[in-house]
């Protein structure tokens, strides 16, 4: 046989073994059997009440509400690198959990998939969800059912290709799913060791490595729980890493000071929670039971160190730069700031802040951008915030200022240019 004839049955070969796959992938998909619950409690104002806190802890209404809308009612449009995903409705309706059963409920927890078969997209955080257990998926369900029913319709999602395809969720979920096991899911969620329920809170109900995971172009990542941090896709928030102290690491916190910034939004260290992390403060850990918190903050605490990346030695600002960030700084921050970053009273430091010590200036740019506001709470009902300067400052400006800020005082952290500024004003919300 000729070079040419055992290239072309290769290349045969290589396209049949392609379309098999392809056929594969593309199969119809039977429901996943799951162990009926014993005797769901649908109706036991103890079991609802124990679901509406488990809804507040994973902060469903975030997702499933569109703003001024009626709660879980569905609808709300969540932007993606792949197209627009929509929240679905939680409620009763005939729209959303009407004809759903306990057991559908936990299959689309624990499973990722919905009572119809389908796959759910991955913005539904799967890899957390698994990790709830039984009883707590029972209790949301009995919680959601208890709502007065919303029969509008959910826009359905709009996907580009292959993103909107079952096939694509498949291959999503070979390369980035794991399920939980149920039974240590159980042992957990009524841990009294407050390591293992933080452990519990932080991976599954809290779902925190939906922000601080890394993702990768596919939006997935081997270790789809890892909380080493993040730019959040179309946001263009940088959730830090919490295995980094010098990032978001809280190693080396005390447990009141974890505490007071989930339940207040600030801590005696002079953190405070902005941009994504407030919203959840607001809506979700503010209202987390002591006991909760703490067992978070301890988990939080015994997170592993990571090695630091080791940083290129950043190189000098030019005197342009500085002169111009300088007059800025004193035109627009240092009233509240102080003239050396010292803060003043209730504004934080600037000197020695982490925030803007980040090798990332994305958190920096957004908050002088559209303005630094941390949650309203019961510990800080009236918070003081920074006004944007969105209109006022030009890239340049930005740039300017922020290569100040980072460069004084101490601070050692790598300038800031216009095109960053450019890039992250430009990608937000794209």
């Amino acid at each position: 046989m000729s070079r040419r004839s055992l290239a072309w049955a290769a290349a045969g070969l290589v396209a049949v073994a392609l379309l098999g796959t392809l056929a594969w992938l593309a199969r119809p998909v039977d429901l996943i059997t799951v162990a009926p619950a014993p005797s769901p409690l649908v109706h036991d104002a103890t079991t609802i009440e124990r679901g509406r806190y488990l809804a507040v802890q994973g902060n469903c209404q975030g997702c499933h509400t569109v703003r001024g809308g009626t709660a879980f009612a569905g609808g709300r449009a969540i932007p993606t690198p792949f197209g627009t995903v929509y929240g679905g409705n939680l409620t009763p309706g005939t729209s959303g959990l009407a004809a759903w059963s306990a057991d559908d409920f936990w299959r689309a927890l624990h499973h990722g998939q919905s009572r119809d078969g389908r796959w759910l997209n991955p913005v539904f955080p799967i890899n957390n969800t698994t990790q709830i257990a039984r009883a707590d998926s029972d209790a949301l369900f009995a919680y959601f059912r208890s709502l007065p029913a919303v029969d509008a319709p959910v826009p359905s999602h709009e996907l580009r290709w292959p993103y909107n395809t079952q096939m694509a969720l498949r291959v999503w979920r070979a390369l980035y799913f794991d399920e939980a096991d149920p039974v240590a899911a159980a042992r957990d969620a009524g841990a009294t060791d407050a390591l293992r329920r933080g452990a519990y809170l932080v991976n599954g109900l809290g779902h925190c490595s939906a922000c601080h995971v890394p993702r990768n172009a596919l939006g997935g990542n081997g270790d789809m729980l890892s909380l080493s941090g993040g730019l959040i896709p179309m946001q263009n928030w940088l959730a830090p890493s919490l295995l980094d102290p010098a990032q978001g690491g809280v190693q080396d916190w005390a447990v009141d000071d974890i505490v007071a910034l989930l339940q207040t939004g600030r801590a005696a260290n002079g953190a405070i929670a902005t941009g994504p992390m407030a919203e959840v403060v607001q809506h979700s850990t503010q209202r987390w039971a002591d006991a909760d918190l703490r067992a978070m903050a301890a988990y939080l605490q015994k997170l592993p160190l990571t090695a630091a990346a080791r940083q290129p030695e950043p190189k000098a600002p030019d005197t342009r730069a500085l002169s111009a960030g300088g007059q800025r700084y004193e035109q627009h921050c240092a009233q509240c700031h102080g003239e050396r970053g010292e803060g003043v009273a209730v504004y934080p430091p600037l000197a020695g802040n982490r925030a803007v010590l980040q090798g990332s200036p994305a958190n920096l740019v957004q908050t002088v951008l559209n303005g630094g506001f941390g949650p309203a709470t019961a510990g800080h009902p009236r918070p003081f915030g920074m006004p944007p300067f969105v209109l006022e400052l030009s890239d340049q400006d930005l740039a300017d200022v922020l290569t100040y800020v980072r460069t004084q005082w101490g601070n050692a952290a790598a300038p800031v240019s216009a095109l960053d500024v450019q890039q992250l004003r430009a990608g937000a919300g794209r």
